[in-house]
């Protein structure tokens, strides 16, 4: 990749001088998101950990960057704008076309959640529902492009776009100009993009890592010739993108140091500790660069990383879901499956026991048929809170000593 010598500057699409115009354009109408250091994820990594905090955009996520930039471009005979999008382009391109009174058409699939259709009508956008999947809806948007004579704003393979995104990286090295390397989450590519060329234009050596979901390295493949499959359910949803643009592959080959993949798993932690360490809330999609850091810590330590949090839309469940797994990774949510004899008393014993150790039952459940024990056996599956690993394993600990047969039922 960046390894190759690096191309003269004007034989790229996209340049510095691009850049700081996109943010000229567009300063006064963006939320200009706080970079701050976080010193418990520098603790905790080994690395000087500065974030900076796109989630706090009007519409939670750094798109509106790129789209504001390409709507203020538009010619002014422009009849409005169409896009394909499920997630935050639609938004943030409805939110600012709505602002500057240019009519805006996104194309959904007809699987998109509710709240997403909901969110991006309320920014007064026309909502079309097509097709089941993203290249569905992306054929039907040219189509009306060209019946209903639109402008098309791809999402991340736009000139103008990936100047628009790259203002995020701008701002970062002029609030934090000690960062000598930035961790980006990849989709289609238009702000690692964007993020590189200021990068490679600074005043000191900064380098450039890409991070994307395991389930979905289609940048990756292209870049290192490597045919990984792409598809799952992916917490970072926002970057499982099938096929990467053509103009952000060009210029991630030429300006882009390496790209790494992160597990679903770190992915969830990721979102986890953003919440409890920075009490903040972030998508997958968002959390991608920290858990790049978690997961390869060696790659990082004792470098000054940037890291942007690229968007906060995530469904509650969802998030629910995560937290709760995470509380049950770490050992302080457990549950736990008893043997018992099917008595009177033998609940009232066992309980005994979690209440000698200070441990809170949160449900219990009774398996008495569907269970390879004798007829007079029964399996008690005990929900807990616990303050920490160590003192689940005090309680599990005490129920064996008690003669019990114990076992923990684990996350897959």
């Amino acid at each position: 990749m960046a390894t190759d010598p690096l191309p003269a500057a004007e034989t790229l699409p996209v340049t510095l001088a691009d850049v700081k115009a996109a943010h000229a354009r567009i300063a006064t109408s963006i939320v200009r998101t706080p970079t701050f250091i976080s010193k418990t994820l520098s603790r905790l990594t080994g690395a000087t950990v500065y974030l900076k905090f796109e989630n706090l955009q009007f519409t939670a996520a750094y798109k509106e960057r790129g789209a504001l930039n390409t709507l203020l471009q538009l010619a002014p005979e422009t009849k409005g704008v169409i896009a394909a999008s499920a997630g935050n382009h639609a938004q943030g391109l409805a939110y600012h076309a709505n602002r500057l009174g240019i009519p805006a058409t996104i194309v959904m699939p007809t699987t998109t959640p509710t709240v997403k259709v909901t969110q991006t009508e309320g920014h007064g956008a026309t909502v079309v529902l097509f097709g089941t999947t993203f290249d569905a809806a992306y054929a039907h948007a040219r189509e009306l492009e060209t019946e209903r004579g639109l402008t098309f704003v791809h999402p991340f393979d736009d000139v103008r776009v990936i100047a628009g995104q790259g203002t995020v990286a701008l701002e970062m090295l002029e609030d934090a100009p000690a960062i000598d390397t930035f961790i980006t989450p990849i989709g289609g590519g238009g702000l690692i993009s964007g993020t590189a060329t200021v990068a490679r234009a600074a005043d000191h050596p900064v380098e450039v890592i890409g991070v994307q979901a395991e389930l979905f390295p289609s940048m990756y493949n292209r870049l290192n010739g490597t045919d990984l499959p792409c598809a799952g359910d992916t917490l970072a949803e926002g970057i499982a993108v099938k096929e990467p643009g053509g103009i952000t592959s060009r210029m991630v080959k030429a300006l882009v140091d390496d790209i790494v993949l992160v597990s679903e798993r770190s992915l969830e932690e990721s979102v986890s500790l953003l919440l409890q360490i920075e009490k903040t809330v972030v998508e997958g999609a968002g959390a991608a660069g920290l858990a790049a850091l978690l997961q390869h810590p060696e790659r990082f330590r004792g470098k000054t990383v940037g890291i942007i949090l690229c968007g906060g839309n995530i469904d509650t469940r969802l998030l629910a879901n995560v937290l709760l797994r995470d509380l049950a990774r770490s050992g302080r949510l457990a549950r736990l499956r008893i043997r018992l004899q099917d008595q009177p008393g033998a609940l009232f014993n066992v309980a005994r026991i979690f209440d000698a150790e200070r441990v809170n039952i949160i449900e219990i459940y009774h398996q008495r048929v569907f269970t390879t024990l004798p007829a007079k056996g029964l399996i008690t599956d005990i929900e807990c809170e616990t303050r920490d690993k160590a003192h689940l394993d005090r309680l599990m600990a005490a129920l064996r000593a008690d003669g019990y047969e114990v076992s923990p039922v684990e996350l897959a």
